[in-house]
C-alpha cells in the first residue's frame, strides 16, 4: 500500500451462500452503495468502514466457484482482481465446507495478489465435528486465517486489523502455490516465456496463469492475447503442450489441473483439519481411511514396499537370464573370432565383463521404476508421503523431504537434485545428507547378486530388509543431525492428496523408460569408463611365474583324459579351477589387489578379504561397477562365463558366510554414494565442507554398522 493513499481497497471473494453478504454488511454497516462493475450491466456493491483510524472500501465481488471463463460473474470477479488492483483480497470460506470453497482460494492465489482468508462459520464447523486448526492450516496455505462468524459479528475487529497490516506491509503473506507435476510444469514454463515476450499485451497478468488458462481452453484468455505479435506461436504451443499432456496422463488436460488442485487442498485440510467437508472424492475418501489411517497406514505402506521389491525380483529372473544368454553369446563369438591377447582381453573381460554385468539387471531396474510409477500414477505415492510425514516430521526431517528421498530409489543424482523444493538451507542440507540412505537403482544389482548367491530362496526378502534397513538409517541419522549440527525442527507443509485414478499405460511406460534410460546410459559412459580402468588396474602389471606351475598341472590333466583316467567333464572342471586360481592369484599381485589389501586391515574386523575391498573401491565411481568388478576378482569375464557362475564363486568362498554377505550388502546401502553424486552434492551444498562431512560421516556408519552386524552376529554364533 501506497503510504500516501488514503484508504485501502479490500475485494470480498467467496463461494456463494459462504456468507460474503453478511461479512460485507458486519464490516460497512450502511455505509454502502450500489452500481455497476465497469463494462458490464451486472450489479457491483461497495462499501466503507473506518478502523483504527483507516478507511477501508470493500468491493463485495460476485459469488463464484472459481475463477474460470464459465459464467459473466467468474470472469467479473477475476478482472476486478486483476484489473481493480485491490490492496488486498478476502477470501470468506465456509469453514463447514472447506475443501469446497478453498479451490477458488488455490485460483486467486494464481493471480498472484495478497489474500486473506477469512475462515467463516466456524461455529458451525465445530458443531459438525469439524475441528480446523486454523493456525496451521495459516501456515501450511502461507496466509493469514481469521476465524470468523458473520452472523454473530465474531471476528470482525480481527480481520480488519489482518487486512490492515497486509496492506502497509507489516504482513508479508508467501502463498503456496499448486504445483502441476513435472510435464505440466515444464509446457507452463515454455508457455510463458513465449508470453512474456511482449509485456505490454498482458494486461496485468501474470504469464505463468495466462499459460495456465490457455492450457485450460479459457476463451477470454485467447481473446485478451489475440493482439499478442506471437499469438500463433503462443497457440501452437498451447495446443502442442495440452496434446501432450493427455496423452502422457489420458485426461483432459483442465481435468489433470482440476484434480491437482483437489488434492493440494485435500492435502492441507487432512494436516489441518479432523474431517473434512469436500465429498467430491468419496471413493478416494473411504479408501484413504486406511491408507493413511494413523495406524494401519504404515504397515500398509510396508507390504506395498514388499511387494513392489519382492515383484521386482521375480518377475525380472528370466528377462535376466535371456540377457544373459546373449551377453554369453556376444563374448563366445569375440573370443573365437579374435586372437588371444590385451585387446581380446580388454574387449571380452573389461567392456562385455563390466558393462554386460550391469546391462543384465536392467528387466530388475525397469520392474522397479514402472511399479514405482504405478504407485505414483494411481495417487497412493502421495499417501505414502502423507503417512511417512507423521514420522519424519517428529524427528525433525521436512515433509517435502519425502519427495526427493523418494526419487532417491531411483538415483541419488536427482534426488540431490530435487531437494532444491526445499525453501530452507538447513532442512536442504539435511534432506540431502539423509537422502543417500535411500537405496538407488544402482545398488540394486549388488543386492541381487549376493542375495541371489546366499539366500537363494529368499532373495526377495533380503533385498527388502536392506531398503527398509535404508529408510529406519535415514531416520536415525536425520534424528543425529538434528540434535548436533543442524539443530531444530521443520516446519509443517502441504501434501498434495489427489483423488485415485487410473493411470495410462503411456505414462507408466514413459516415466519407466526415463528413469531405466537413466541407467543404461550410465552403463554406456561412466561404467564402460570405469569398467576399462578397472580391468588396467587388475591386469597390470602382468604376473609371468605363480606360486605353483599351473602350465603343469594342466598338462597332467590332459594326460590323465587322454589315458582315460579321468572323463572330459572332470578335465574341464580341473582345468577351469586352475585358470581361476591363476586369474585370482595375478588379480592379487596386480595394481587393484595391492589397493584391496592396503585396505584390507580396515575391513577386515567387518570380514571382508582383499577382493571385498576392490569392489567397494570400485564402488566409489559407481555402484553398479561392483559386480563388473567381482566378476573380474574371480575371473568370469571369460566367453563362457555368467552371473550365475558369480554366485556360485561368492557363495562357496570359504573366506565368506551369509554373516559376511550381510555386512557387505549393509556397508553398500550406507558408504557414500557415486562420484556422479557427489559432484552433484557440491553443487547443490556449494560447500566443500559439507561434501567432506557426507563423505566422513556415511564411511564411518557403514563401516560401525558392518561391524556391529558381523562381529555381533559372530558372538551370538550366527556365522
Amino acid at each position: 500500500m501506497n503510504p500516501d493513499k488514503k484508504e485501502i481497497v479490500v475485494a470480498l471473494a467467496g463461494n456463494p451462500n459462504s456468507g460474503k453478504t453478511t461479512l460485507f454488511n458486519n464490516l460497512t454497516g450502511a455505509n454502502q452503495h450500489v452500481g455497476n462493475y465497469p463494462g458490464v450491466t451486472v450489479e457491483s456493491k461497495v462499501g466503507v468502514a473506518e478502523y483504527n483510524g483507516l478507511r477501508f472500501r470493500f468491493v463485495d465481488l460476485p459469488g463464484t466457484y472459481s475463477l474460470s471463463a464459465y459464467s459473466i460473474e467468474e470472469i467479473i470477479a477475476r478482472n476486478a482482481i486483476i484489473q481493480g488492483k485491490p490492496d488486498v483480497v478476502v477470501n470468506i470460506v465456509d469453514a463447514s465446507n472447506l475443501e469446497r470453497n478453498l479451490y477458488l482460494t488455490t485460483q486467486i492465489v494464481e493471480l498472484g495478489m495478497p489474500v486473506i482468508i477469512a475462515l467463516n462459520m466456524a461455529d458451525m464447523a465445530k458443531r459438525r465435528g469439524f475441528l480446523i486448526d486454523h493456525d496451521l492450516l495459516s501456515h501450511l496455505l502461507g496466509v493469514p486465517v481469521i476465524p470468523t462468524v458473520g452472523n454473530k459479528r465474531r471476528g470482525m475487529d480481527n480481520l480488519l486489523e489482518s487486512i490492515s497490516r497486509v496492506a502497509k506491509g507489516e504482513v508479508n503473506p508467501q502463498p503456496s502455490i499448486v504445483k502441476f507435476g513435472k510435464e505440466m510444469e515444464q509446457e507452463l514454463a515454455g508457455l510463458g516465456d513465449l508470453i512474456s515476450r511482449d509485456p505490454g499485451v498482458m494486461n496485468g497478468y501474470k504469464p505463468r496463469w495466462l499459460a495456465l488458462k490457455l492450457m485450460e481452453n479459457d476463451a477470454e484468455v485467447a481473446k485478451l492475447l489475440s493482439k499478442h505479435p506471437h499469438i500463433k506461436d503462443i497457440v501452437n504451443a498451447a495446443k502442442e503442450s495440452g496434446s501432450k499432456i493427455e496423452a502422457i496422463y489420458g485426461e483432459p488436460t483442465s481435468t489433470i489441473i482440476s484434480d491437482k488442485r483437489y488434492g493440494f487442498i485435500s492435502g492441507a485440510c487432512s494436516e489441518a483439519t479432523k474431517l473434512t467437508g469436500e465429498h467430491r472424492h468419496d471413493i478416494s475418501d473411504k479408501i484413504d481411511l486406511a491408507l493413511i489411517h494413523p495406524i494401519l497406514g504404515l504397515p500398509i505402506f510396508a507390504l506395498f514396499m514388499w511387494l513392489l521389491f519382492h515383484l521386482t525380483f521375480s518377475l525380472g529372473e528370466k528377462p535376466m537370464e535371456w540377457i544373459e544368454a546373449g551377453i554369453t553369446a556376444l563374448a563366445n563369438f569375440l573370443s573365437a573370432s579374435m586372437p588371444e591377447g590385451m585387446l581380446s582381453s580388454l574387449l571380452i573381460d573389461g567392456v562385455i565383463g563390466g558393462v554386460g554385468g550391469v546391462i543384465v539387471f536392467l528387466p530388475n531396474i525397469m520392474i522397479l521404476f514402472f511399479c514405482i510409477a504405478l504407485l505414483e500414477d494411481t495417487g497412493y505415492m502421495a499417501r505414502a508421503a502423507f503417512v511417512m510425514d507423521r514420522i519424519m516430521h517428529k524427528i525433525g526431517l521436512h515433509g517435502k523431504s519425502f519427495i526427493p528421498m523418494l526419487i532417491g530409489f531411483g538415483c541419488t543424482v536427482p534426488a540431490y537434485m530435487g531437494s532444491r523444493i526445499l525453501e530452507d538451507r538447513t532442512d536442504r542440507l539435511v534432506t540431502m545428507h539423509v537422502s543417500t540412505f535411500m537405496s538407488c537403482g544402482a545398488r540394486l544389482p549388488v543386492y541381487i547378486l549376493v542375495g541371489g548367491a546366499f539366500w537363494p530362496e529368499h532373495a526377495g526378502n533380503v533385498v527388502f530388509s536392506i531398503y527398509a534397513l535404508g529408510v529406519v538409517a535415514a531416520i536415525v541419522a536425520v534424528k543425529f543431525l538434528r540434535s548436533t549440527r543442524f539443530k531444530g525442527m521443520s516446519a509443517q507443509f502441504i501434501m498434495e492428496l489427489p483423488p485415485y485414478r487410473v493411470p495410462t499405460l503411456r505414462s507408466l511406460l514413459l516415466h519407466m523408460w526415463e528413469r531405466a534410460w537413466m541407467y543404461v546410459r550410465k552403463a554406456g559412459t561412466v561404467i564402460l569408463g570405469i569398467s576399462i580402468i578397472m580391468w588396467f588396474l587388475m591386469t597390470f602389471p602382468q604376473t609371468k611365474t605363480f606360486s605353483t606351475d599351473y602350465e603343469a598341472l594342466i598338462e597332467e590333466t590332459d594326460v590323465s583324459m587322454s589315458e582315460g583316467l579321468i572323463g572330459a567333464g572332470e578335465r574341464d572342471s580341473m582345468v577351469s579351477q586352475y585358470e581361476n586360481e591363476m586369474a585370482s592369484e595375478s588379480i592379487s599381485r596386480s595394481f587393484a589387489g595391492r589397493l584391496g589389501k592396503l585396505v584390507e586391515p580396515v575391513l577386515k574386523p567387518l570380514g571382508f578379504d582383499w577382493k571385498l575391498g576392490v569392489a567397494l573401491i570400485a564402488g566409489f565411481a559407481a555402484k553398479e561397477v561392483v559386480v563388473s568388478t567381482m566378476g573380474n576378482v574371480y575371473g568370469v569375464g571369460e566367453a563362457d562365463e555368467t552371473s550365475e557362475s558369480l554366485r556360485s564363486k561368492l557363495s562357496s568362498d570359504p573366506n565368506y558366510s551369509k554373516l559376511t554377505a550381510y555386512a557387505f550388502l549393509v556397508f553398500v546401502l550406507l558408504y557414500m554414494p557415486c562420484m556422479a553424486a557427489l559432484a552433484v552434492f557440491l553443487k547443490e551444498s556449494k560447500s566443500w565442507k559439507e561434501l567432506a562431512f557426507q563423505i566422513g560421516y556415511t564411511g564411518a556408519l557403514a563401516w560401525i554398522a558392518a561391524f556391529v552386524i558381523y562381529q555381533g552376529g559372530s558372538l551370538l554364533g550366527l556365522g
